[in-house]
């Protein structure tokens, strides 16, 4: 059998790398995350890591981790209030400049995520995928990706998974490092931002159900 450069990359060398930068990354910013974890509890209260279930390589559900960027207020019924309210100025600065995304780190080192590939995104989605987006789960999620380099939060769902397939049919090394190249360019510019709930597109569920 004939494995091709990408194919090789992929199998062998893609979850080493990861391995290896996750825990240089670590290594060198753990006085961001220090500072970063204080700021939030300081500011944003506890817990300072929000977790959510998300469906990982063969739609496997792991724990993602992130710091934390809303408060948790709540109506007079007990409900939380909308994001757009409980999002503030703290937050949207974590979530522009992704320090919001430095514990995905962590997940990298688990081996639950790679450094690139499709971002993970919420469980309630898996029923409502078809045949062809299903395929963004044959690889493990990124904590950045194609479709984040191309649009990131302000792109539709259809430009999303059109990125992400196109990045499980074409994985290499040198992909890989144009992404990562360009995903930090992004975070330095603060660029192609959206808020989910307030400009960035409806959830999917929501949305695949109007279709």
């Amino acid at each position: 059998m004939v494995v091709s450069k990408g194919g090789l990359y992929r199998r062998f060398f893609k979850r080493p790398m990861d391995f290896v930068l996750s825990l240089l990354a670590i290594i060198v910013l753990s006085p961001v995350f220090l500072i970063v974890a204080i700021l939030v509890r300081t500011k944003l209260g506890s817990p300072v890591l929000f977790r959510q279930k998300r469906p990982g390589l063969n739609e496997e559900i792991f724990e993602m981790y992130k710091f934390r960027s809303m408060t948790s207020e709540k109506d007079a019924n007990g409900d939380l209030l909308p994001d757009s309210i409980r999002l503030t100025k703290f937050g949207r600065i974590l979530r522009s400049t992704s320090l919001d995304e430095l514990p995905g780190l962590l997940n990298i080192l688990k081996g639950d995520m790679s450094i690139i590939g499709p971002r993970p995104l919420a469980v309630q989605y898996l029923p409502y995928y078809n045949h062809e987006e299903k395929t963004r789960h044959s690889v493990r999620p990124g904590l950045s990706g194609l479709a984040q380099i191309n649009g990131r939060n302000t792109a539709t769902w259809e430009q999303r998974f059109y990125y992400d397939i196109q990045y499980v049919k074409k994985i290499t090394f040198i992909l890989d490092i144009k992404i990562i190249c360009q995903t930090l360019l992004k975070a330095v510019k603060r660029s192609d931002i959206g808020e989910r709930g307030i400009d960035a597109p409806i959830d999917f569920d929501q949305y695949r159900k109007k279709k």
